[in-house]
C-alpha cells in the first residue's frame, strides 16, 4: 500500500447515550422518547413526566396473560378425557356408567364412571388410566347406535342428551379477538414509524419540533472553532446583527436570510453554527434534515411550520438544519411518487417559511451539508440561502490551531511539538485531529503510561491514516521478503523522481488492511498539483509492483491499489485536467459528490470513451516503464533497503537517506 490517505470519520457530535434509568421495564413511567430528542430540563423543551398508564409494557403484560388464562378456560375440556369410540360403545355395553350425556351438536357423549377405566395404547404398548370421566364422539351415521346404547346401559343416576351452547365470552373471543390483534399491531407499527409526529391520529407519538440547548443558548464560542478563520469571518456579521440589528437597519441593509455552511465530514460545521448562536446570546434551535421526512405526507411540513412558529416566538433566534441534503434535493428530478411527494411537500414548506420574513424578523437560518450539488436551486437564490461558507480541511496553521484545542486537559511530555504534528498530517480535518490525540491518550493509558510522548503520537497518526498495526503472526517469511522490496520499490522511486513529496516512513508491519506501506509527506500545504507531479506519482505508485517484477519476475496481487491509484491519476488527467495532447482542454468527466468520495460520470460518446481507455493505457505504462529503469539502476540499493526493512520492520525518513546516500 502507497497511498494511506487520512481516514475521515463523520463527526458524531457526541456519544452514545445510556439508557440509565429509562428502560421501560425497570420503570415503565419514564418517557423513553424524551432521551432519544435530547432529554429533559436543559438539553429539550418537555421535563420527564409519568408515561401514560396504557403505554405501560406492564399493563400489556397483565392483559396478555388474562386473555391466555381465559383462552384456557375456555378452550380446555372440563376434564374429561377422550377414548375412541369403540371403547366407548364397549364401556356402555358394561355395568359401570352412572351417567350418560348425550351432545347432539357435537356428536359427543360424556361419561361418568363408577370406577376409573383404563386401556392398553397399541402403540406403546403401555396402560393407561383416563379416570372416571371419559367422553368420545361419533358421526351422525352412528347416532341411533349410541342412543340405544345407552338406553341399554340404563345408567344409575340417568342420563340426559343436550344442545352444547355458546357462551358471550367465546362468541367475544372468537369473533372480535382477531379484529383487535390487528388493530393493536397496526397501531403500534403506526405509532413507531409516525413516531415523532403525535402518533397515529394524535395518538401515542410526542411532537418533535426544535429543542433549546442548554435551555437559553449553546456555550460554544468562536475561540471554540479553531482553524476555520475564513469561515468564522464570513459569519462574524451575523452574530453582530443579531446582537444589535439596528446599525445595520440604520444604513438600510438586510442581513443574509440564511447561510449555508458546506465542506467535508468533521471540519465542524455544526460547531460553527452552534458558536454563532453563544456568541450572539440567542436560542439555538437544532433538527437534522431527515427529521422531517416520515411515512405520512405532510407530518414533515407541519414539522417545518411548527418549528419556525417555536423560533419566532423566541426571536432572535437561530434555525440549524444538519443534512439539510435528505429534504432540500433537487425536485422532479426522479419523476416517481410516495415518498418522494413527502420530501417535496417538506421543502416547499421550507421556503415558504423562509419567504416569510421581513426585515424585523431577527431569525437566521444556518444549515450544513457534504452534498452542496445536489441542493434544489430554490433554496440556494438570494432570499433564502444568499450566503454559503466553504468550511473546508484546515491548513497548517489551522491544523495547529485546533491541536491546541484538543491537547487542553491532556498532560504531554516536554518535547511533543504540536506544530510538528500539523506538519506531519496535512489534509486532516478536525475530527481527524482530535482523534489523533485521542488515539494518542488511549495508547498511554493502555501502556500504563502518566504521560503522552511522540511515540504515542506517531503511532495515533498512523492508526488514523492506515488503521491499527497487525501483527505478522503467521506471515511466510518469503511474504514478508517481497513486501520489503514492495515498499523498497516505493521508496527509492519516490526519492529518485524530481516532483514527488520526501519519504517519512517505510514500514512492512501490517497495518488495516494493508501489508506494509511508504509514507510520504509534502513539505507544505498543496491545493493544486502540476502535471509532472501528477506523472510521478505514478510513477512512485507503480515502484512496489515493478520492484517484484525485477527481484521475482512474479508478481504478487499486493499492488492492487497502487495500480488503481495510479490508473486513477492517469484518467483523471486525460479528462479532467485537460493534459493530454490529443484530447486537449476538453472536460470529458464530470465529478459529482466532491466530498464524499468524489464519483465522476463521462460525458462523451463510446468511441471518445474507447480512445480515453487507450490513452490511460499509455500513460500507465510510460510511467511504469519509468519505474523500471529507475529500480534496475538502483538495484544494489533497492536489496540493501529490502534486507534493512526485512531486519528492522520499520526505518524512519532519516535513515532511509542514510542508506540512499551510503
Amino acid at each position: 500500500m502507497s497511498f494511506p490517505g487520512p481516514n475521515q470519520p463523520p463527526s458524531n457530535g457526541g456519544g452514545n447515550k445510556p439508557n440509565g434509568g429509562n428502560n421501560p421495564f425497570t420503570n415503565p413511567f419514564s418517557r423513553n422518547n424524551d432521551v432519544k430528542n435530547g432529554g429533559s430540563g436543559a438539553n429539550g423543551n418537555k421535563s420527564n413526566g409519568p408515561r401514560p398508564f396504557w403505554r405501560s409494557p406492564w399493563l400489556w403484560v397483565v392483559v396478555v396473560a388474562l386473555l391466555a388464562v381465559t383462552m384456557f378456560q375456555l378452550f380446555a375440556g372440563a376434564g374429561s378425557q377422550t377414548i375412541d369410540t369403540k371403547d366407548g360403545m364397549q364401556i356402555l355395553n358394561g355395568n359401570t356408567v352412572e351417567y350418560a350425556t348425550i351432545v347432539d351438536n357435537t356428536q359427543q357423549v360424556k361419561l361418568k364412571l363408577s370406577s376409573d377405566y383404563s386401556a392398553t395404547d397399541p402403540d406403546t404398548g403401555r396402560t393407561k388410566n383416563y379416570g372416571k370421566n371419559v367422553q368420545f364422539y361419533y358421526t351422525y351415521a352412528q347416532s341411533a347406535a349410541v342412543v340405544k346404547a345407552v338406553q341399554k346401559a340404563d345408567p344409575a343416576k340417568g342420563w340426559t342428551a343436550s344442545m352444547q351452547q355458546t357462551s358471550i365470552w367465546t362468541y367475544l373471543l372468537t369473533s372480535l379477538l382477531p379484529f383487535l390483534i390487528i388493530f393493536g399491531l397496526f397501531w403500534f407499527l403506526m405509532s413507531r414509524m409516525g413516531g415523532a409526529a403525535d402518533g397515529m391520529f394524535g395518538m401515542g407519538g410526542k411532537k418533535n419540533s426544535g429543542k433549546l440547548l442548554d435551555g437559553q443558548t449553546p456555550t460554544t464560542k468562536f475561540s471554540d472553532v479553531a482553524g476555520e478563520d475564513a469561515a468564522v469571518q464570513e459569519v462574524e456579521e451575523i452574530k453582530d446583527f443579531l446582537k444589535d440589528p439596528s446599525r445595520y437597519k440604520a444604513l438600510g441593509a438586510r442581513i443574509p436570510r440564511g447561510v449555508l455552511l458546506y465542506g467535508p465530514p468533521g471540519t465542524g460545521k455544526t460547531l460553527l453554527a452552534r458558536a454563532i448562536a453563544g456568541e450572539a446570546g440567542v436560542p439555538f434551535y437544532s433538527m437534522a434534515g431527515s427529521d422531517f421526512v416520515e411515512m405520512f405526507v405532510g407530518l414533515g411540513a407541519s414539522r417545518v411550520r411548527d418549528l419556525f412558529d417555536e423560533a419566532k416566538k423566541n426571536a432572535p433566534a437561530i434555525i440549524f438544519i444538519d443534512e439539510i441534503d435528505a429534504v432540500g434535493r433537487k425536485r422532479g428530478g426522479s419523476g416517481m411518487s410516495g415518498g418522494h411527494d413527502e420530501r417535496e411537500q417538506t421543502l416547499n414548506q421550507l421556503l415558504v417559511e423562509m419567504d416569510g420574513f421581513d426585515n424585523d424578523t431577527n431569525l437566521i437560518i444556518i444549515a450544513a451539508t457534504n452534498r452542496p450539488d445536489v441542493l434544489d436551486p430554490a433554496l440556494l437564490r438570494p432570499g433564502r440561502f444568499d450566503r454559503q461558507v466553504a468550511v473546508e480541511a484546515p491548513d497548517l496553521e489551522g491544523r495547529e490551531a485546533i491541536l491546541k484545542v484538543h491537547a487542553k486537559g491532556k498532560p504531554f511530555v516536554p518535547d511533543v511539538d504540536l506544530h510538528m504534528i500539523a506538519v506531519r498530517t496535512p489534509g486532516f480535518t478536525g475530527a481527524d485531529l482530535a482523534n489523533v490525540l485521542n488515539e494518542a491518550a488511549l495508547l498511554c493509558a493502555r501502556a500504563g503510561a502518566q504521560l503522552i510522548d511522540n511515540r504515542a503520537i506517531d503511532e495515533a497518526i498512523d492508526r488514523v491514516q492506515a488503521g491499527p498495526k497487525r501483527r505478522s503472526k503467521g506471515m511466510a517469511l518469503d511474504e514478508l521478503r517481497n513486501t520489503a522490496y514492495h515498499e523498497g520499490g516505493h521508496a527509492l522511486v519516490a526519492a529518485a523522481m524530481n516532483d514527488t513529496d520526501p519519504v517519512t516512513k517505510v514500514t512492512i508491519l501490517p497495518r488495516g488492511r494493508a501489508l506494509g506501506y511508504t509514507a510520504v509527506m509534502p513539505t507544505e500545504d498543496r491545493y493544486s498539483m502540476s502535471r509532472n507531479q501528477l506523472l510521478d506519482q505514478m510513477a512512485y505508485a507503480m515502484g512496489g509492483r515493478t520492484a517484484e517484477e525485477v527481484v521475482f519476475h512474479d508478481p504478487t496481487t499486493g499492488a492492487s491499489n497502487d495500480i488503481e491509484q495510479a490508473t486513477k491519476l492517469a484518467r483523471g488527467m486525460i479528462t479532467r485536467y485537460g493534459m493530454n495532447e490529443d484530447f486537449d482542454m476538453v472536460a470529458l468527466e464530470t465529478v459529482t459528490n466532491q466530498y464524499l468520495g468524489g464519483d465522476a460520470s463521462l460525458a462523451c460518446s463510446a468511441e471518445t470513451q474507447a480512445e480515453i481507455d487507450h490513452k490511460v493505457v499509455e500513460l500507465v505504462k510510460q510511467q511504469h516503464q519509468k519505474a523500471l529503469q529507475i529500480l534496475i539502476e538502483n538495484r544494489a540499493k533497492l536489496d540493501e533497503l529490502a534486507h534493512f526493512l526485512y531486519d528492522k520492520e520499520t526505518i524512519t525518513g532519516e535513515e532511509f537517506m542514510n542508506i540512499l546516500n551510503a
